[in-house]
């Protein structure tokens, strides 16, 4: 049985150096921390990491029709592709807590890094093979991450600061992924290579990323060695669930939109490139939204309405998409300011909800293991629904209803409590 803590004007118990799991105290623990504003070398670190997170990904909605044409990939094939990083996500998630444990998270994140660099360059050499196991390699790099950047906020910095230093880092990594995707198609049209060339321009940040993240790695100090406790996954932990239901639905929504969107554009007469303009006006709402959310819950340590309005936002996108596809860009605001919003809420909770670095790892890992799981069904279920009825409105349909059910699951991990294992 649950028991949730309650927190206090958004100061974690830790910022009391409560103990962490185990009886030890979070020696990497906001009240450490609080005393002293966070390096302007770390913060570059975060940030380049988080230009890294989907900036490879996002591309590959707006150059689908030209990879379908381009290869010979049929629906079910490009679903699998779009789908791909998701089972990715969800199969490694789980490994990084272990992973940073033992290795330190500098350690880490180089190894990631330079992972996503080999996984791109295999992506766009010119072999179908090469474009799937390419895609599996970056993904898995980004989940490592994906997980390991909550965990890393967690530890280095103050409780207060915790949601606008998310926000801040989600808002680099919205506009990169927005650039992607509008950028990707004109440059596979004048790039030699093609798509093949244009999904791998993102490589330019992974590089600059390692080159920061290297000279770190020399007083990186792994948990393992300093005595530290590894913390177990929230496994019994209804806040930790809420979590993961609501991490795993948001990203439902937003990756089924990416890989999505421009085919459904198209098929009402918008051309690939406008398609894909569209795509990156979606994100810059999201990014806009993201930006802005810190104003909104300065100071507030419980964002329940906030979880449960942004998600109802996102709904009421995806039933003015199909129920009237020509009012498309009143949809993509929708969904952009509802799902920067609910992208922000769900990474920070995976921070905010933790007594301590281990913990945000943990639950960190959970919620983008079994998140990313609900999250892979989302573009391949709504390609076989679109072939099978020929059509958008089913799949459209059920995006509502699952959006209505993200905003249940928001409402629950918005509460002022703390995850327990």
């Amino acid at each position: 049985m649950d028991t949730e803590l309650s927190t206090t004007a958004g100061i974690s118990p830790t910022a009391a150096t409560h103990p962490g799991p185990a009886g030890h105290h979070d020696s990497h623990g906001a009240g450490h921390h609080a005393r002293h504003a966070v390096s302007p070398a770390l913060l570059i670190g975060i940030l380049l990491v988080a230009a890294n997170l989907r900036t490879p990904l996002t591309g590959v909605g707006a150059l689908l029709p030209t990879i379908q044409h381009g290869s010979g990939l049929t629906e079910g094939w490009s679903g699998l592709l779009t789908t791909l990083p998701l089972l990715t996500f969800a199969v490694t998630s789980p490994l990084v807590a272990r992973a940073s444990h033992r290795f330190g998270t500098a350690r880490l994140l180089v190894a990631a890094l330079a992972a996503l660099i080999a996984g791109t360059v295999v992506r766009s050499l010119p072999s179908l093979a090469c474009l799937f196991i390419g895609t599996v390699i970056l993904s898995a790099a980004i989940a490592f991450g994906n997980v390991v950047l909550p965990a890393l906020i967690r530890r280095s910095v103050p409780p207060q600061r915790i949601h606008s230093i998310s926000a801040l880092y989600v808002t680099v990594m919205g506009l990169t992924a927005a650039v992607s995707s509008g950028i990707s198609l004109p440059l596979a049209h004048v790039l030699p290579g093609s798509w093949r060339t244009s999904l791998a321009w993102g490589v330019v940040f992974t590089i600059v990323a390692l080159a920061v993240w290297l000279p770190r790695v020399r007083n990186d100090r792994h948990e393992a060695s300093a005595g530290a406790t590894r913390s177990p996954i929230p496994w019994k932990s209804r806040v930790a669930w809420q979590v993961t239901f609501f991490m795993g639905l948001q990203s439902l929504g937003f990756y089924t939109a990416v890989a999505w969107l421009p085919s459904i554009l198209a098929r009402h007469g918008l051309s690939g490139t406008a398609a894909g303009w569209v795509l990156f006006y979606y994100q810059l709402i999201a990014l806009i939204a993201s930006s802005l959310l810190p104003f909104l819950t300065r100071g507030r340590a419980d964002q329940r309405w906030i979880a449960l309005g942004s998600s109802l936002i996102v709904a009421s996108g995806f039933a003015l998409l199909a129920a009237t596809p020509s009012a498309y860009l009143v949809a993509c605001t929708l969904l952009g300011l509802g799902g920067g919003t609910t992208l922000v809420l769900a990474l920070t909770f995976q921070s905010q909800r933790a007594r301590s670095a281990g913990d945000a790892a943990a639950l960190a890992g959970m919620a983008q293991s079994i998140g990313y799981l609900i999250a892979a069904t989302g573009p391949l279920l709504l390609g076989v629904l679109h072939h099978g009825g020929q059509g958008w409105t089913l799949p459209l349909s059920l995006l509502v209803v699952l959006s209505v059910i993200m905003a249940g699951a928001g409402y629950g991990a918005g509460r002022d409590r703390l995850a327990h294992h």
